[in-house]
């Protein structure tokens, strides 16, 4: 689908966002925002979201980036892993500026990318790197098949990003711990896991093991609640061990984005956000005294 049907940014668009950026974009250069701090409600992350929790707000039918933005900022928050909904993959240096400077003008940045599928094309998946690169992403949560990796220990290498394996639930070939970790393990240390906390629950396993047993190559998180293995929730009324993960990743210094996730009530998922916030401050708050 063109870029153009989600969210048509003109020429003069570009002009207005500031051209100045594309320069930088073309320089391979990273996405800035106020880092995280230890007097962040949120304690030592970068608190985002996953936009995938906001594609409900619509205009013209598609996914309106706009008004998402508006509510990310409006919640208190700085970072983004976008899906493509919100910011279509173009090989546009000019569109990908717009797409930059629009999360800027909102003081969002976007640091990650997905879920993005790979294959064996390995110039194919060479483009989606191309663009996360011109984007200045750190990761790209992704479901690459297994004939994928030769392609994606050359791409992480040579461009520095990080792939976060994401898995999807019941069913899907990635969706036990063990079988990602030994996916992983032969190959480069920046192809990881994007540890999806609802699903890994869906699939009977724990997320507090998966951030032990990933480790440093944990490239993404999307934070979610499901209870008895069924029905997501908002955070902190399903099974998930939130202080626990958080202490955990703590520990592991993780850096990259902590975006929420929420699956329920696409259409004006707002309020649920706020509560799902609050329960990530209150887990937050447990890490100086755990």
């Amino acid at each position: 689908m063109r870029p153009e049907t989600f969210h048509d940014l003109t020429r003069r668009d570009l002009l207005a966002a500031g051209l100045s950026a594309v320069g930088a974009l073309a320089l391979g250069g990273r996405a800035t925002a106020a880092p995280a701090t230890p007097d962040s409600p949120y304690g030592p992350f970068k608190m985002g979201l996953q936009s995938y929790s906001l594609r409900g707000y619509t205009k013209g039918k598609q996914p309106d980036v706009d008004r998402a933005l508006a509510v990310t900022k409006a919640l208190g928050l700085h970072y983004w892993e976008a899906f493509p909904g919100h910011f279509p993959m173009t090989a546009d240096a000019d569109r990908i500026a717009a797409y930059r400077s629009l999360a800027q003008a909102e003081g969002v940045s976007v640091i990650g990318y997905g879920v993005n599928h790979f294959g064996k094309d390995h110039d194919a998946n060479r483009r989606v790197f191309e663009f996360a690169k011109k984007f200045g992403l750190e990761y790209l949560s992704a479901d690459p098949t297994p004939d994928s990796f030769e392609s994606l220990d050359k791409l992480v290498d040579e461009f520095g990003i990080a792939i976060g394996i994401h898995n999807h639930g019941p069913g899907h070939r990635y969706e036990k711990i063990d079988v990602i970790a030994d996916a992983i393990k032969n190959h480069h240390e920046k192809i990881g896991c994007c540890i999806d906390t609802g699903h890994f629950l869906r699939s009977r396993e724990d997320p507090v093991r998966a951030a032990e047993v990933f480790g440093k190559r944990i490239y993404g998180v999307h934070l979610k609640d499901v209870k008895d293995a069924k029905q997501f929730t908002v955070l902190g009324q399903g099974d998930l061990r939130t202080a626990e993960l958080l202490k955990t990743l703590a520990r592991l210094k993780y850096n990259y984005c902590l975006a929420l996730e929420y699956e329920e009530h696409p259409e004006d998922p707002e309020a649920d956000l706020r509560e799902c916030l609050k329960a990530v401050r209150e887990a937050a708050a447990t890490i100086k005294n755990g």
